[in-house]
């Protein structure tokens, strides 16, 4: 795919919201009389827009790659992250929920317990890391708080929420795979 006739617009360095490799590059459009433009990524090969305070849309996902996650785990754990590049953080807290619940039955918990309860198997059977269980039980609360009430969540509470699930997967999944078979 090639985009049509790209203008030099002012080289910009950013990190692609599709590929999410640190790029940099001039090639893009531009609108007349303004500073909005479109950069055109030179990995992936698509188009990401800058107004004119030099938001980003979509911005990078936020957080990083979890290793040796269920498909369905690293599904929802990727939807968790991208919501946050186009500002959908009250999303973001209400996945990173349901992703407690996702792992807790990934490690054999019953379907259709209440959501404490799932918090509770993860606590009771080892999979909440040593003085983790004040993380876990912010995100049951944040979680709660955008599930029950009109408040919207903000930026801060999505990424701290999406730090904690990450290290939450890492320890239940990543790490112990790691382990070099005996």
């Amino acid at each position: 795919m090639a985009w049509h006739n790209t203008f030099g617009v002012g080289a910009m360095q950013f990190k692609c919201g599709y590929c999410g490799f640190n790029v940099a590059n001039d090639k893009g459009y531009f609108f007349q009389g303004d500073t909005r433009k479109v950069i055109i990524c030179p990995n992936c090969n698509f188009a990401t827009f800058f107004d004119p305070n030099g938001k980003q849309t979509p911005g990078p996902s936020i957080g990083n790659e979890v290793l040796h996650l269920p498909r369905e785990l690293d599904q929802l754990y990727r939807e968790t992250r991208n919501c946050c590049s186009v500002a959908s953080y009250t999303a973001s807290v209400l996945t990173c929920r349901k992703i407690l619940m996702n792992i807790a039955v990934q490690q054999k918990a019953k379907e259709g317990l209440k959501f404490i309860e799932y918090v509770e198997f993860l606590s009771d059977n080892g999979y909440i890391p040593p003085n983790g269980k004040g993380w876990v039980d912010h995100i049951r609360k944040k979680g709660n708080e955008a599930t029950h009430e009109i408040l919207l969540m903000s930026q801060t509470d999505a990424v701290e929420l999406i730090g904690f699930v990450e290290m939450l997967l890492k320890f239940v999944f990543e790490f112990p795979n790691r382990v070099p078979a005996t």
